[in-house]
């Protein structure tokens, strides 16, 4: 064994005065230690006991090698400094001298018997093993082993010996983090910061968390929900202090005593206030209503609020807490939730968890993998069940709480108009006939006509409901045809039935929600000038059961010629549908789709309305468009038709070409002469990349005109400069050196300053052309006078999504759609595949005419790096244009490959800079995307289902206000 070697404190500034075992502490909270004998430490393993003094810092301490020549270690210490279990640590570089550093000490630190021992690296390799398994007790500690083990093999496999000694350190690391971590726990200040949270956190007790809207109290220990946004603030005056950022566990029991108890979730304040992508679900309480949750605070916390429910309830909460976690801890806690969540062998779901975590950490480092479990954790143990039937359940199901404030809203519309609802029939089974009149009758807004047109059905049984059901209510009236004329025909006879001032839509087999027409009729209210109003759609099989929704943007004209996203439950001004001529014979299966186009065609932007909330229940039954739209191949057709008359009534340079499952592409012609295009891409060295992006476009082509210029911004690589020199002497490509450091937005505003082009295109130096009509389609679409930025469908190296389009709010400030997702994914409602308005698009392959692009004011150079094309859309937008992408034209895209990752300290202030900076300029628009829907998650890229949804829980329920 190795002999020990005592450490003794020394003066390493100016000014200290060090007493007998002394070190001051004035303003660098560090005491510098060297061996007694004046030796130098060699590189290697050692172990480290003693004691650091009687007052250890509120931080804990960490000991490093002078010069930051090693990494740094945190050091766990009880109550009197003492270090206990011994600690093992890696010195990477000979030293002399030891820092440690003590967080917070403030003060003098008495120093007593600090000693080092040498170990080897068998030593080490047994002590940290050990420590790790015992570090998670007895039940997890075998597992503990099972992740090091198979983490050590990864690396030794990509690494050799070196990286699997890493591995080690880090799984060690992170035990002496919580070891750290639980004896901060254990200190009076700690206890206290838990009280006060305690404290916060149960109303029940009447203490500081002060109820902060639509609740109130109810009784003794019990609080009444008034409206579906209550909640509780706990502020940083209950909490004596930030709280800092980490892993945390969110604890505590609720009793339900009336309502529901859905949609509970955590907002924390980071200094800014609270938002919507700030939100945190808590899942819904177990049987026993215990709740445990863990979640992650990415930034120090200011304010929590919590909501505990989106529902009109009445209920008790009790000895809810909040207990940070240490790294080792969370990771296990995920791990033994998600065998908790599973319905079968939760050893199978643990055991799957984990490979994905190490596959993981292989491909993106101990942070991606981690950030993947947490995900995967959220799916099976907060969301428990994530489809469409349990967020219905959940979120938009009545309960009888909510019949009175249903009957309250329609009494506020009594003098509301008539509403006229068009109803063609024909052969209708008589079970689906009833259910579809009964969700009529059933409508909380009573001002209503249901004028039915029967085809002459030759079934006794369609004109004896008919007569039953119009001899009940006099709301309702019948026609029946002496011929079939098939549904144009049969719903211009329903349309002359109407008396009302709008008309609404139903198909002979759907039912409309019940709250259906006081939704619309509360919209046109609230916004007089409203002519077409359309909601979000489902599907509903033969036993009731919901699924296939389609949540829907706002309004969007190139969205309704690729496809008709109005559909159901869409109610136009009656005087508008008579001035079009009503349904056209010849157009029959997309009879509605012809309409809504020629009633757009008359209505300004701002008369047309989009209420986000599932109004209306399309029955999907064999043979039905609901349940497969290739069933109707004559709808597909008619569809065609339609969209081709809208385009030569409005005089579009365009054509539509039909595509599959009742989608349609609108093929704009481009202007004559086609105008030059300026292609700019700013390159830093890495020549495989710029030569890949430019023989890619000057081979696969085919636009007639257009420019590259080049712009390097301080290329060093000898390469690179070859290359550049080499394309400088071409006719086709201009080389401009930028000599200035990295700002994307100032480079391409200087470059436009400079080129040529009618249409600009920005294009990073890191994109692939893979297809020959890329540029024509995009230059196509930004010629057009309404359109501002247009952007592609991009693509990693693996086929898989990289950006079709940019959504707001996603993940903080934007995000990129489907990220991820296989090439040819359809998209939500079938929206990957089709051409559409969205909010923003990626300037790594965005085109924009250099008119539009100067109007705005070009790239805003505060945004160096990251949001400069989200902000340049967002201005585009505020200045009347529409920004477009478009699926048809597709490029590769080898993402920041030249730039690098936001991974220094400096690069993630300006980052978080760039966030503050969007955030103050666009406010709530980043958290209620038009071209989204706020039943949409912003926790993700894939369009999922948000839990609770923000149309419920931040604008009003969907069934009650």
């Amino acid at each position: 064994m190795q002999p020990s070697i005592s450490l003794t404190p020394i003066d390493m500034r100016e000014g200290a005065h060090p007493g007998a075992g002394r070190v001051q502490a004035s303003e660098m909270p560090v005491t510098a230690f060297a061996p007694s004998d004046g030796s130098v430490l060699p590189a290697g393993w050692y172990v480290l006991k003693g004691r650091l003094g009687d007052h250890p810092p509120a931080q804990g301490f960490s000991i490093e090698a002078r010069a930051g020549a090693g990494l740094r270690w945190p050091v766990p210490a009880s109550l009197d400094g003492l270090i206990e279990p011994e600690v093992a640590i890696r010195l990477p570089a000979p030293t002399d001298v030891l820092l440690v550093e003590g967080l917070a000490m403030g003060d003098l630190q008495p120093v007593a018997g600090l000693e080092l021992r040498r170990i080897s690296r068998r030593e080490a390799l047994l002590l940290t093993t050990m420590a790790i398994a015992g570090g998670s007790g007895r039940r997890n500690g075998v597992l503990a082993i099972l992740v090091l083990f198979g983490s050590m093999c990864r690396a030794l496999v990509a690494g050799g010996v070196h990286a699997a000694a890493g591995r080690i350190e880090v799984y060690y690391k992170a035990l002496l983090h919580e070891r750290l971590a639980e004896t901060l726990r254990s200190r009076p200040a700690y206890r206290a910061l838990q009280l006060r949270l305690r404290r916060g956190l149960m109303p029940s007790l009447g203490f500081d968390a002060r109820p902060a809207g639509q609740v109130h109290s109810a009784g003794h220990d019990t609080w009444a929900a008034t409206g579906d946004d209550p909640r509780f603030v706990v502020s940083q005056d209950v909490l004596g202090s930030p709280l800092p950022a980490g892993w945390y566990r969110f604890r505590g029991r609720v009793e339900l005593l009336e309502g529901y108890f859905v949609g509970s979730c955590l907002y924390p304040d980071y200094g800014r206030g609270t938002n919507e992508g700030a939100l945190v679900p808590l899942g819904e309480p177990g049987a026993d209503g215990s709740m445990d949750v863990l979640l992650v605070l990415p930034w120090q916390t200011h304010s929590l609020r919590f909501d505990p429910t989106t529902r009109r309830a009445t209920f008790r909460l009790a000895d809810l807490r909040l207990e940070r976690l240490g790294r080792a801890r969370a990771f296990l806690y995920m791990l033994t939730r998600i065998g908790t969540g599973a319905d079968h062998a939760p050893w199978r779901a643990r055991a799957g968890a984990l490979a994905r975590f190490v596959r993981g950490m292989r491909g993106g480092g101990v942070s991606n993998a981690t950030r993947e479990l947490f995900s995967h954790y959220q799916a099976v143990s907060i969301r428990n069940a994530t489809g469409y039937a349990s967020w219905a359940k959940k979120f938009d199901t009545f309960s009888p709480l909510d019949a009175e404030p249903l009957r309250q809203r329609a009494l506020a519309m009594a003098d509301g108009p008539l509403v006229s609802i068009l109803l063609p029939v024909y052969q209708t089974p008589e079970r689906w006939l009833r259910k579809c009149i009964e969700s009529v009758i059933a409508q909380a807004y009573p001002n209503w006509e249901l004028c039915i047109a029967d085809d002459c059905s030759p079934s006794p049984h369609v004109r004896a409901v008919l007569d039953e059901y119009s001899a009940r209510d006099a709301r309702i009236k019948v026609v029946f045809r002496g011929e079939n004329g098939h549904i144009s025909k049969a719903s211009n006879s329903a349309l002359e039935l109407a008396t009302g001032e709008y008309i609404g839509l139903l198909d002979h087999d759907d039912e409309l929600r019940p709250h259906a027409l006081l939704e619309v009729v509360e919209a046109l209210r609230e916004q007089p000038g409203l002519r077409l109003v359309y909601s979000d759609e489902d599907k509903i099989d033969e036993n009731g059961r919901r699924f296939d929704p389609y949540f829907k943007p706002a309004w969007d004209p190139d969205l309704l010629r690729s496809q008709n996203y109005l559909c159901h439950f869409t109610v136009v001004d009656a005087s508008l549908v008579r001035s079009v001529g009503g349904f056209r014979a010849g157009y029959e299966g997309s009879q509605d789709h012809d309409l809504f186009l020629r009633c757009s065609e008359r209505c300004e932007a701002s008369e047309i309305h989009h209420v986000p909330r599932v109004l209306y229940h399309w029955r999907a039954i064999a043979g039905s468009t609901a349940l497969q739209r290739d069933a109707k191949d004559y709808a597909a057709d008619a569809g065609a038709s339609a969209v081709a008359d809208h385009l030569s009534r409005t005089r579009a340079a365009a054509s539509v070409v039909q595509l599959p499952h009742g989608h349609y592409r609108t093929v704009w012609r481009l202007p004559d002469p086609a105008p030059k295009v300026s292609i700019i891409i700013p390159t830093r060295d890495r020549p495989d990349l710029l030569k890949t992006c430019v023989s890619s476009i000057r081979e696969r082509t085919n636009y007639p005109d257009f420019e590259l210029v080049i712009v390097d911004n301080q290329s060093s690589d000898p390469e690179a400069l070859a290359y550049l020199s080499s394309l400088s002497s071409s006719e086709d490509v201009t080389v401009l050196a930028y000599d200035a450091p990295f700002n994307f937005s100032a480079i391409n505003n200087w470059a436009v300053a400079q080129c040529r082009g009618e249409v600009v295109a920005l294009l990073n130096n890191d994109i692939e052309v893979i297809q020959a009509d890329w540029l024509r389609e995009m230059v196509s679409l930004a010629s057009r006078r309404d359109v501002g930025a247009v952007g592609a469908m991009l693509y990693y190296p693996n086929d898989c999504i990289q950006h079709a389009g940019v959504v707001l709010g996603v993940g903080g400030v934007a995000n990129h759609a489907y990220v991820g997702k296989p090439r040819g994914y359809p998209g939500h409602g079938g929206r990957a595949k089709v051409l559409q308005s969205m909010s923003a698009v990626t300037a790594a392959c965005l085109v924009v005419r250099k008119e539009a692009y100067l109007q705005v004011g070009g790239l805003d150079e505060s945004f160096q790096v990251a949001f400069n094309d989200i902000d340049f859309c967002l201005r585009l937008g505020q200045a009347g244009l529409r920004n477009l992408w478009t699926p048809f034209a597709e490029l590769y895209h080898h993402e920041s490959a030249s730039r690098g990752s936001d991974d220094t300290p400096e690069k993630s202030e300006r980052f978080r800079g760039e966030v503050s900076r969007m955030e103050q300029r666009w406010g709530e628009l980043l958290y209620a995307d038009p071209a989204y829907n706020p039943n949409l998650t912003l926790m993700g890229t894939d369009f999922a289902l948000a839990f609770p949804p923000r149309s419920i829980s931040r604008t009003g329920s969907a069934l009650a206000r």
